[in-house]
């Protein structure tokens, strides 16, 4: 796997030096926009829609609209002086149990091994942790961005998932139509209750997959086989420059071919150098091979 990050767990005095590894990978199956008539995939531009032209990323500043139309311009420099700073430490603030934490605050996975000579630190946190039972809640900055984490052992590793920050989840209240008190009729609560422990089991996340993307796979795959009239091939943006060319430089040698001379039968120097084509003297006196 492929390391995203390197740094170091501390918690009191002790400090664990680690790498860090994405503990998922996205699985989507991504579709591309096609042009229909070529085939082309259609690319992503940034334009101007006041100035109807593209733009280049040195023309471009980031900007926050704090009224509408009206907006507030940041350049890199000054971004870069607010950003967190980057102390390569997973600092951890507190140990809490992980039945404290609502899934709602979790983002994304990471594996966490030992780094150098950080084994013995390493096994130290991670055993520490799976006898006590409790998870640490540290702070870190990845990419310039600072998140909250939980650290808590899974197995032989210590597993780091970013957290959201408690103002960043959306207050119950802001959701339409919630039961202000939860009535229910006894008797249905009852056969409900025991058609979810018909339907207990113990989590085997073996047993579930993404039936979309399986099926899209499939039809992609029944497309490829049959090579219908669905799969196109995108023209070859080299080929299609070199044929643009060869175009320009035939039009550009038909526009200075020489006119024909007309039949003579003078043999005055002076009558024959009138009789010359103008296209002729033309290119003479520019230094045209002819």
């Amino acid at each position: 796997m492929h390391t995203v990050w390197k740094g170091a767990i501390s918690f009191g005095l002790v400090h664990v030096p680690v790498k860090m590894f994405t503990a998922t990978e996205d699985k989507d199956v991504h579709l591309r926009l096609i042009h229909k008539e070529c085939g082309t995939p259609i690319a992503n531009v940034r334009t101007c829609p006041h100035c109807e032209k593209e733009v280049e990323w040195a023309d471009i500043s980031k900007g926050y609209e704090y009224e509408k139309g009206r907006f507030v311009l940041f350049e890199s420099d000054e971004l870069d002086a607010i950003k967190p700073e980057n102390t390569r430490t997973i600092q951890i603030l507190d140990f809490v149990d992980l039945t404290d934490i609502d899934p709602l605050y979790y983002q994304k996975a990471y594996y966490l091994s030992p780094d150098q000579a950080g084994s013995g630190a390493y096994n130290l946190l991670l055993e520490a942790m799976r006898q006590s039972g409790k998870i640490g809640i540290a702070k870190i900055a990845i990419r310039s961005k600072s998140s909250l984490a939980a650290i808590r052992a899974v197995d032989n590793c210590i597993c780091m998932e970013t957290m959201h920050y408690p103002d960043e989840i959306r207050s119950l209240q802001q959701v339409p139509n919630l039961p202000e008190q939860t009535t229910v009729n006894e008797r249905e609560l009852t056969m409900a209750k025991m058609l979810i422990d018909q339907l207990s089991a113990p989590f085997d996340p073996a047993k579930y997959t993404d039936d979309y993307r399986v099926s899209l796979q499939e039809a992609i795959q029944r497309k490829i086989s049959g090579e219908g009239s669905d799969i196109v091939t995108a023209p070859s943006a080299e080929r299609t420059n070199v044929i643009d060319l060869m175009a320009a430089l035939q039009a550009s040698l038909e526009a200075v071919k020489p006119n024909t001379p007309p039949p003579t039968t003078d043999t005055d120097d002076g009558d024959r150098s009138k009789a010359k084509p103008r296209g002729a003297r033309g290119r003479k006196k520019e230094g045209a091979v002819t």
